[in-house]
């Protein structure tokens, strides 16, 4: 009996320690979710300048002699000078300020999987610039992509459009790959610059599906499909798909690519779309020969030739750590998120030519 008691004793502490920790963790989980409505993410903006500027001076301090590093900072505390008397004569001059500043170049990257996620990110970050941005300023889109779904990528360039809409430089560099669904979004912009050897191009609709219906006859298993409408369902993965249903389904991909190549016959006008929109890539090098980019070069040189005229900025939108995420417990997010990665690499190895 005394036994019992004490087990007895010691199950009741554990069940009052259990039901403490869910209440504390409810009311973290409860305040957590209250601070999400107020603000879920927040803008991360770095001046590209001043980090070139830190990593001259790092690289100096490291490699030059005591001699050489008097002698920098000479010239460098003249050079302050001169360019502080420059300022308080363009002031005297423009005294307006915003005739006096620079331009600003804003850097937003896009690294696009095959749903495209990114765009959720990029459309905070465009609202955010656009809220300052003038006509004499530039946005440069770091952009990789193999391409993916139609839909996520039309809300893509439309995301770009905006900018263009704004009557703003819109600069695209590829360093990588702008295939495909990445390529619908690279032609908005006013000037694509790529990588000698970045793929480009992939101007085509593809679609492909398993169908298990010759397995589910073998053993006798019934698939029963019900719509409502000829062609709210045309091809299937576990039916019998008829030939007209792959004539609309066929269709369908015609009509695309179609609505595809007017895009970027638009955006490009330049471009002999019938010669380029065969689907096939090309590299860097290649693609300014069809005129599907406008300069070979990296995202790299491109920025920091820019920082000698302007003031450049890279603007990031981080999203906040949920709480699950936090203590670990976001499995089905990173389920998600695996299965994604997966499908984006597949979708990335048919954007080869090796």
């Amino acid at each position: 009996m005394e036994f019992l008691a004490e087990y007895g004793s010691f199950l009741l502490k554990v069940v009052t320690l259990v039901v403490a920790v869910l209440i504390l963790v409810g009311g973290i989980v409860s305040i957590a979710a209250r601070n999400k409505k107020s603000s879920d993410g927040e803008l991360v903006i770095k001046k590209v300048n001043e980090e070139l500027e830190d990593n001259k001076d790092q690289l100096e301090y490291a490699v030059s002699s005591e001699g050489e590093l008097k002698a920098l900072e000479k010239q460098r505390k003249k050079e302050d000078k001169e360019k502080e008397k420059k300022e308080k004569k363009l002031a005297k001059t423009a005294p307006d300020p915003a005739v006096a500043r620079k331009k600003r170049v804003y850097v937003i990257d896009f690294d696009g999987d095959i749903r495209a996620s990114d765009v959720e990110l990029m459309r905070k970050e465009i609202t955010a610039i656009l809220t300052l941005a003038e006509k004499n300023d530039e946005v440069v889109v770091r952009l990789e992509s193999g391409g993916g779904m139609v839909h996520s990528y039309g809300f893509g360039a439309s995301q770009l459009k905006r900018i263009r809409d704004r009557g703003i430089h819109l600069t695209v560099c590829v360093d990588m790959v702008a295939a495909s669904g990445g390529y619908m979004m690279a032609c908005l912009a006013d000037r694509i610059v790529a990588a000698p050897f970045a793929i480009i191009g992939s101007i085509g609709v593809v679609a492909q599906l398993p169908n298990f219906s010759k397995v589910l006859k073998k053993y006798d298993v019934d698939y029963e499909l019900f719509t409502a409408g000829e062609y709210k369902r045309t091809v299937t993965m576990f039916g019998e798909n008829t030939d007209k249903a792959k004539e609309k389904f066929q269709a369908d991909l015609e009509e695309t690519h179609d609505l595809f190549k007017h895009h970027v016959k638009h955006h490009r006008p330049r471009v002999d779309i019938e010669a380029v929109a065969t689907g096939d890539i090309w590299y860097g090098v290649q693609a300014i020969d069809h005129k599907l980019i406008d300069e070979v070069g990296t995202s790299d040189d491109y920025l920091v030739a820019a920082c000698d005229n302007a003031d450049v900025y890279t603007v990031r939108y981080e999203f906040k750590k949920t709480l699950q995420e936090k203590l670990g417990f976001a499995v089905q997010v990173g389920f998600e998120r695996a299965v994604t990665r997966v499908l984006t690499s597949l979708q990335n190895q048919m954007q080869s030519k090796g």
